[in-house]
C-alpha cells in the first residue's frame, strides 16, 4: 500500500502557509468588495435609466404623444430611440405609421384603466430587451406606452464588471506578493532562532541568542535563552559530578586494589615469609571496610545523580503522605545503634508531609550520622521536630566561618572532615532531598559551640 497523500497546506513551509493565509483573506475582501460595488453601481444605472425614461413619458403625456389622433401623424424619426403607443383601456393600441409598436400586456391595460399611476417592466421583442414604461393621460382611459433598449445599460454593466474583474484579479495578485514580503520580515526572527538552535545543535555550544524587541518572538527567544542557560548549568553539574566522582572513587579503589595485590602476593610467598594471621585478618577487614565505603558512595552518587526538581513525580521512590515524626524516630533508632557512645535528646510532635519517605529519611538519617561523626565520647546529640522544623544539634568543634557557606556543596570535606570516613556527600544528598520537597536546610554554629543544622518541610499537623 502507499502512503495517503498528504495535505497540501502540510507540505507548505511556515512562510508559505502565512502568505497563503494572507493572499486569501485578502482574495476574499477584494471579492466582497467587488461584488458589493457591481451591484450597487448596475443597481444605480439601472434606477437612472427607469428613472430618464419615466420621466420622458410623464413629460410626453400632455402634448402630441397623449392624443390619439395627433400620434398617428407623429413621425417616427422624431422620436429617437424610443418606440412609444397609446394604449386605451379597452386594448385599441395608437401608434406613429411606421414606427415599431412597443410590447404591451396586463401592466399597461391596468394603468390604462385608470388602476395605477404607472407601470415599469423588462420585456423581450424580436430578440431585444426593452424596458417598457406605462403612464396614465390625465384625460383618462389611455396610457402613454415607451419602450427603449437596454443595450446602452447593458454595455454599461459589462464594461463594469470587466473592469471590476480586472481590479480584483490585481488585488489578488498584490496580495499574493504582500504576502510574501509580510511572511518573509514577519517570520525572520524565527528563521534567525531556527538557524541558531540548528548552530547549537551542530555545535553543542550553547551560546545565547540576541533577543531584539518586546514582542512574542523575543519572549520565545529570551525562553529559549533561559533553557539553554539550565541546559549548560545541568551540563556543567553533569560534568562536574563525573569528575568529582572520579577524584572521589580513585582513593578507595587504590587503596582496595593495593590491599588485595598485597593478600595475592601473600598467597604466592612462602609460608614463613606470609603474613601473621592477625595482620592477614587485620588486611582482610580493612577490605571489606573499603567495599562498604566505596559502596555508600556509588549510592551517593546515584542519588545526587537524580533531578533536583520538587518531588511532583515518583522517579525517586513513591509519593504520599509521610509523618515526619515517624521518619525521625526510625533514624534515630538506626544511628543510635551505630553510636552507642552517645545520648540521643529527642521532643518531637506530628508533623504530615507529601513527599518520598525513603528519601526524607535517608536525609535525616545523614543529618544524624554527621552529628554523631562530629560529638565526643560521651556527648549528646539534641534532636527536635516542631511544626515541621527539625533540627539536630551536637556538642563538636562546630563549623568554621570559612567552611559555613560551603557544608552542604557536593565533595567539599574541610581539612578536619579529611581525617575522618567519608565522601562529602551526605549534607549534599540532604540539601538535594529538601529542596525537592520544597524546604530549605541551613548551618550555622551553636550558642555553646557545636554545630546546628536546621531542616524545614512544608506539611500539615495530621487530622484528628
Amino acid at each position: 500500500m502507499t502512503d495517503p497523500p498528504k495535505a497540501a497546506h502540510r507540505t507548505l513551509s511556515l512562510r508559505g502557509r502565512v502568505a497563503l493565509l494572507v493572499a486569501a483573506a485578502v482574495a476574499v475582501a477584494v471579492a466582497a468588495t467587488t461584488v458589493a460595488a457591481f451591484v450597487v453601481v448596475s443597481s444605480q444605472v439601472q434606477n437612472q435609466f427607469d428613472q430618464d425614461l419615466l420621466g420622458r413619458a410623464r413629460a410626453a403625456v400632455g402634448g402630441a404623444l397623449g392624443n390619439p389622433q395627433a400620434l398617428i401623424h407623429v413621425d417616427p424619426s422624431t422620436l429617437g430611440d424610443v418606440e412609444v403607443e397609446l394604449l386605451s383601456q379597452d386594448g385599441i393600441p395608437f401608434h406613429p405609421p411606421g414606427g415599431q409598436r412597443p410590447p404591451d400586456g396586463a401592466a399597461e391595460l391596468a394603468v390604462a384603466g385608470s388602476q395605477g399611476t404607472y407601470s415599469i417592466r423588462t420585456a423581450t421583442q424580436n430578440g431585444q430587451t426593452l424596458r417598457v414604461v406605462a403612464v396614465a393621460v390625465p384625460a383618462g382611459g389611455f396610457a402613454l406606452v415607451l419602450a427603449q433598449s437596454t443595450e446602452s445599460t447593458d454595455h454599461t454593466v459589462r464594461v463594469l464588471t470587466l473592469v471590476l474583474a480586472l481590479v480584483g484579479a490585481f488585488g489578488v495578485v498584490v496580495a499574493g506578493m504582500a504576502g510574501l514580503l509580510i511572511a518573509r520580515a514577519g517570520l525572520q526572527p524565527v528563521e534567525d532562532l531556527t538557524a541558531a538552535a540548528e548552530e547549537i545543535a551542530r555545535t553543542e555550544r550553547l551560546t545565547p541568542i540576541p533577543v531584539r524587541g518586546h514582542d512574542e518572538l523575543a519572549r520565545l527567544t529570551a525562553a529559549f535563552n533561559s533553557m539553554l542557560a539550565a541546559l549548560d548549568s545541568s551540563r556543567s553539574r553533569q560534568k562536574q559530578l563525573v569528575a568529582d566522582a572520579g577524584h572521589e572513587l580513585r582513593t578507595p579503589l587504590t587503596s582496595l586494589r593495593t590491599n588485595l595485590d598485597l593478600l595475592i602476593q601473600n598467597d604466592q610467598t612462602p609460608p614463613e615469609a606470609q603474613l601473621r594471621q592477625g595482620d592477614r585478618s587485620a588486611l582482610l577487614v580493612d577490605v571489606r571496610a573499603q567495599i562498604e565505603e566505596l559502596s555508600s558512595l556509588v549510592g551517593d552518587l546515584v542519588e545526587l545523580s537524580r533531578d533536583d526538581g520538587p518531588s511532583t513525580s515518583s522517579a525517586a521512590g513513591i509519593v504520599e503522605t509521610v509523618d515526619l515524626e515517624e521518619v525521625v524516630e526510625r533514624a534515630v533508632e538506626r544511628v543510635r545503634r551505630r553510636a552507642p557512645r552517645l545520648t540521643f535528646d529527642v521532643a518531637t510532635s506530628r508533623w504530615e508531609v507529601v513527599g518520598q519517605p525513603a528519601a526524607l529519611e535517608r536525609a535525616v538519617t545523614n543529618l544524624l550520622d554527621n552529628a554523631a561523626k562530629w560529638s565526643p565520647e560521651g556527648g549528646t546529640v539534641t534532636v527536635r521536630l516542631s511544626e515541621g522544623c527539625l533540627t539536630v544539634a551536637d556538642d563538636g568543634p562546630g563549623i568554621s566561618d570559612d567552611d559555613l557557606p560551603h557544608v552542604f556543596e557536593r565533595f567539599y570535606r574541610s581539612l578536619e572532615a579529611r581525617a575522618l570516613p567519608g565522601s562529602g556527600l551526605g549534607l549534599a544528598i540532604v540539601d538535594q532531598t529538601v529542596r525537592r520537597h520544597g524546604g530549605q536546610v541551613q548551618a550555622a554554629r551553636g550558642p555553646g559551640g557545636g554545630t546546628v543544622i536546621t531542616m524545614n518541610l512544608p506539611g500539615r499537623p495530621p487530622i484528628s
